[in-house]
């Protein structure tokens, strides 16, 4: 904060910022002194002033991390795999250094280590945590005024966008090999997320007093972007609905663990490589647009905020356009 007082025949400028040193100068004019503190202020808020290494020599990377964890992650819907990621962080060398000797050149040597074992996806991830831990240290913790390191460094790349969608007569297959299975719940969820573009999480959570089949509409009490969510119903929906046992609360009462292990063991009795479960939503995704739906009207299905993200979803076949185009 500035104070502007008078001192004989000046004026006396003082800006005091937590975490750097106290700096002051007077002025003949009021106006100027005012002035000159409005721009030291913001010199320090673009990180041109150097911090006080007295006050950050004590925290050390490790302290922030675990403080994020314990007051912040804890609150996210995605809590587990972050603190997953957090751990990780915590086990590597860096996290041993002190705020007043951590540099961007640091956080980048973290991210080569871990490019060297994982994927650039999970790096990512991790730094965009980082990133976010050092923005709450700044603005809401009364700690020193620090400058980002990671929003110095280059990020890695995200994943490639995923294009797999269902070819030829692998539904069919799919669906074949359920009755060899030993879930008899399996293909109706599989042949409901074609039909709804909902997500795993979604589908297993789903009651049956979220549902009603007269308005042909589902109620989705919260997704992942925290919204609640009604969403119109196909034919198709509705007859799979209709024919699934009404044994409990849930609809589709199975485990995420079991679905992902049903349908592990699925894939290899019927042979179909590299198709995951979340494709399924990529597959009904772009059925709604081959339907002829909007984005506005996708989205409000998907539960997209994004338009752009929706569209990462979205992969239509060549082929079908070339139909409309002849």
């Amino acid at each position: 904060m500035a104070s502007i007082r008078k001192r004989g025949d000046k004026w006396q400028a003082q800006v005091r910022l937590e975490g750097y040193p106290q700096t002051s100068k007077s002025f003949m004019l009021r106006v100027d002194a005012e002035r000159w503190a409005r721009q030291t202020e913001a010199a320090i808020e673009r990180g041109e002033h150097s911090l006080d290494v007295r006050q950050t020599k004590s925290i050390t990377l490790e302290d922030i991390l675990v403080r994020y964890r314990e007051s912040v992650t804890v609150h996210k819907r995605g809590a587990l795999p972050e603190c997953y990621r957090i751990e990780t962080m915590l086990k590597h060398p860096v996290s041993r250094r002190s705020l007043a000797s951590l540099t961007s050149a640091d956080i980048a040597k973290y991210r080569d280590d871990r490019l060297d074992r994982v994927a650039s996806a999970s790096v990512r991830r991790e730094l965009v945590i980082l990133r976010h831990c050092f923005e709450v240290a700044c603005k809401e913790w009364s700690m020193p005024r620090l400058s980002n390191p990671v929003a110095l460094i280059r990020m890695p790349t995200g994943a490639k966008v995923r294009q797999r969608r269902l070819e030829g007569d692998e539904l069919e297959r799919l669906l074949e090999g359920c009755s060899q299975g030993r879930s008899p719940l399996l293909p109706f969820v599989i042949q409901f997320a074609v039909h709804t573009g909902m997500r795993r999480g979604e589908i297993l959570s789903l009651r049956w007093c979220d549902v009603s089949l007269d308005c042909a509409t589902l109620c989705i009490p919260m997704s992942k972007n925290g919204q609640e969510r009604t969403i119109p119903l196909t034919t198709g929906a509705i007859g799979i609905l209709k024919d699934t046992p009404r044994e409990r609360e849930e609809v589709f009462p199975i485990s995420a663990n079991a679905l992902q292990l049903a349908w592990g063991r699925l894939r290899r009795r019927v042979n179909i490589n590299n198709l995951r479960f979340h494709d399924l939503r990529h597959e009904a995704i772009s059925r709604f647009f081959e339907m002829g739906l909007s984005v506005p009207e996708v989205a409000l299905i998907s539960g997209h905020r994004d338009v752009r993200m929706l569209l990462r979803y979205t992969h239509l076949r060549a082929a079908d356009i070339v139909k409309k185009l002849t």
